[in-house]
């Protein structure tokens, strides 16, 4: 064969093997393989990692479904009334009143209609109304409330049954999860915005012994979303909408708080089976650590809750806590603030056990504590305690009330702190907080104190 004749046939042969395969690709229709999203198998001890769809996890309807009925409308019609005026008045003389109504939200969280709000919703009610999603009005009766967690308890007057939202544990909600924030923001019934947890354990004031612990969240939140619901994905209960940031108009700009579902479901059971909160506390006073706090105590750590003291007769004394001991962990809780702390242990009664994890002398220490009842009462922006025996004998005295911290700027700038004993208010010898029900706050005129070194003192007030 000669060789023109084998380069024709090499030719034509490849020539028809383009147009094959150009055939194959351009014209065959286009094959797609979808799989489900399920979990990867795990042949590692490692937790299985879960492919999920991303229109799953951002489609809210079924938690709204599941919320939107139990949020219900909020209008407190208070008992102290307003004064109006106008041009006729100024020339008779006369003035009309009006009561003052406040408006807001609330969470059913039983089927019998008990339901929760914000204490600053229904504060000085006189008479209270609930409007359902269906548009039926209702009065409410106030059960009971607890102003230092800001959380109310309502029941609607009625022996229908409501549809309520169930609790979810808020400790473990997790940084980035999905959350509805559902209420009546501008008395706009049953609207939903969504965002994300920006963080947890947030406290608004750190010079304040008794803060809060808040969920923080970028769901928009604003006039009249107070007291109602913050939902997961799942439509259950992990928040009470409470407190904005707000550059003065009172308008969300950027940043929600609430009370996690842990302490208001505590708060909330409290109240319906004892009538009253019942707060537990380890016993402890002192700082939550930061860069500032751990150079000024030379302390190697930049997070925990450093113990300045110890209370007598309390639960950290008695399972061994010393001052100086570094708080890292409460059970499972990680502690890493102040906030972290109480946080937890607001969700606590009088009588439960908690591990606590420690630092002393550079090593890390666990001990089991008996959380006590709280022996302290709020006074004149003032936290008081009654003396054990064992520091009325320290003072010479055989019984008193002592400062164990104090928000009252007038009595600070004097250098009125922490450890100093209160003898007398308006010449009447204060022997214990009973004995502090007796005088009104506003009618105080003259306090006299006793420092450690037995010394007294006077401060009179305008």
């Amino acid at each position: 064969m000669s060789s023109l004749l084998r380069h024709f046939l090499v030719s034509t042969t490849a020539a028809i093997l383009v147009v094959i395969v150009y055939h194959f690709f351009a014209f065959t229709k286009e094959i797609i393989i979808t799989q489900p999203a399920t979990p990867l198998i795990n042949t590692s001890n490692t937790n299985p990692i879960v492919v999920r769809n991303a229109a799953e996890n951002t489609d809210f309807t079924i938690a709204v479904e599941k919320t939107i009925d139990a949020v219900v409308h909020i209008t407190n019609t208070s008992k102290n009334k307003y004064q109006h005026y106008n041009l006729w008045d100024l020339f008779s003389g006369s003035t009309k009143s009006y009561p003052r109504v406040g408006m807001g939200s609330g969470v059913i969280v039983s089927p019998d209609g008990y339901l929760i709000t914000n204490n600053h919703v229904i504060e000085n009610a006189g008479q209270i109304e609930v409007t359902t999603n269906d548009n039926r009005i209702f009065t409410a009766e106030l059960i009971g409330t607890d102003p230092s967690s800001d959380i109310a308890v309502l029941k609607i007057i009625g022996d229908q049954s409501f549809p309520y939202v169930r609790f979810a544990d808020s400790d473990q909600t997790r940084i980035g999860e999905w959350v509805l924030a559902v209420g009546n923001p501008f008395n706009l019934n049953s609207t939903v915005t969504a965002g994300i947890i920006s963080a947890k354990a947030r406290d608004l004031n750190p010079y304040d012994a008794t803060s809060q612990s808040f969920l923080q969240t970028d769901a928009a939140v604003n006039s009249g979303n107070s007291g109602g619901a913050l939902v997961n994905n799942d439509g259950d209960l992990i928040g009470i909408n409470t407190a904005i940031t707000s550059n003065g108009m009172g308008t969300f700009i950027g940043y929600s708080f609430a009370v996690p579902s842990n302490i208001a479901r505590k708060v909330y059971e409290d109240i319906i089976e004892h009538g009253m909160v019942k707060k537990a506390l380890l016993g402890v006073s002192g700082n939550g650590i930061n860069d500032q706090i751990s150079k000024e105590y030379n302390l190697d750590t930049t997070e925990g809750f450093y113990i300045a003291s110890v209370e007598d007769g309390m639960g950290a004394k008695e399972a061994g806590l010393q001052d100086e001991d570094i708080i890292i962990g409460v059970d499972d809780t990680k502690v890493s603030s102040f906030a972290d702390m109480t946080g937890y242990l607001n969700s606590k009664r009088p009588g439960d056990k908690v591990k606590v994890t420690y630092l002393r002398d550079g090593k890390t220490r666990t001990t089991i504590v008996t959380l006590k009842p709280n022996p302290f009462i709020n006074y004149f922006d003032m936290r008081l305690k009654d003396l054990t025996t064992e520091e009325a004998n320290r003072f010479g005295v055989s019984k008193g009330v002592k400062i164990a911290s104090n928000r009252n700027e007038r009595l600070r700038r004097r250098g009125i702190g922490q450890g100093i004993l209160i003898q007398s208010i308006n010449g009447t010898e204060i022997q214990s907080t009973d004995d502090l029900q007796k005088i009104k706050e506003n009618e105080i005129y003259e306090i006299e104190f006793m420092n450690k070194d037995q010394e007294r003192f006077r401060f009179f007030f305008d």
